[in-house]
């Protein structure tokens, strides 16, 4: 492991609704070392996505520090990279020119970056498809060959495979987890499956309900590639399940909003 390339100290996010003011984050303090993968699961409305947006520089007004690379993180920048939850891509251009987004692909260093991208994400063949005529799983690798087009210091991914169905979700697994070992980009990744917060990272966050709060943080010392079969990988599943009911039973005691 490296030194810590993200550093989250007591991290406090409020938001003003019309209802009155919502805690979202209270006291959240993580650091993620360089290389470093970390899933995020919790109960629904804890505060993940929120939690990914700061990191990203796309939500501010927030109390505490978080800062990358030493910098605290004043706005968005190519240092991060964001995947969403649906492709976002544009319908009009093709797959290499998604991933080109402004930059010129008539342009030698821009064209390698896209073609090693393209291989790297398994679209060999389909540089010249349109978003319609791409399942979901390839859209969504075209999302993330985008975010890492310009070598991003991180990569930000918010349930990016929750619309998948199981067969195409384990592969995009599979396929993150090929980028991660050849790029050795960071990445923080949310989910609400333990079962991929599991087989994709090496430490597990897991947040409390509504203000979201870290409960626990489970390092996962299983070696890549993984099996989900495995009797010591259901022992570490059934250990992040255990914490995680808990967080549950917090959320029914305190009346927490899902």
């Amino acid at each position: 492991m490296g030194d810590a390339l993200l550093e989250i100290k007591e991290l406090h996010k409020r938001f003003d609704t019309a209802k009155g003011s919502v805690q979202a984050l209270h006291n959240v303090s993580l650091s993620v070392e360089e290389g470093e993968f970390v899933t995020v699961i919790g109960p629904s409305g804890c505060g993940k996505s929120t939690l990914l947006r700061i990191i990203a520089g796309l939500d501010s007004g927030y109390a505490g520090s978080v800062r990358l690379g030493g910098a605290e993180i004043n706005g968005p920048g190519i240092d991060k990279g964001f995947i969403f939850q649906e492709h976002r891509l544009f319908p009009w251009l093709t797959v290499e020119k998604n991933i080109a987004s402004d930059l010129p692909l008539g342009s030698k260093e821009v064209r390698r970056k896209v073609d090693a991208l393209i291989e790297l994400v398994r679209l060999k063949g389909f540089e010249k498809a349109y978003p319609r005529e791409l399942s979901g799983g390839m859209a969504q690798r075209v999302s993330i060959a985008r975010a890492l087009l310009r070598n991003p210091k991180i990569l930000l991914l918010d349930e990016p495979f929750g619309a998948l169905d199981a067969f195409t979700r384990a592969h995009m697994q599979d396929v993150l987890l090929d980028i991660w070992r050849t790029n050795k980009t960071t990445m923080i990744f949310v989910t609400h499956d333990i079962d991929e917060a599991v087989f994709l990272a090496g430490r597990v966050v897991i947040l409390k309900p509504r203000p979201g709060e870290i409960r626990k943080v489970i390092r996962v010392d299983l070696p890549y590639p993984r099996k989900k079969a495995t009797q010591s990988f259901q022992d570490l599943r059934l250990k992040v399940l255990s914490e995680f009911e808990s967080v549950e039973e917090l959320q029914l005691t305190d009346g927490a909003g899902i």
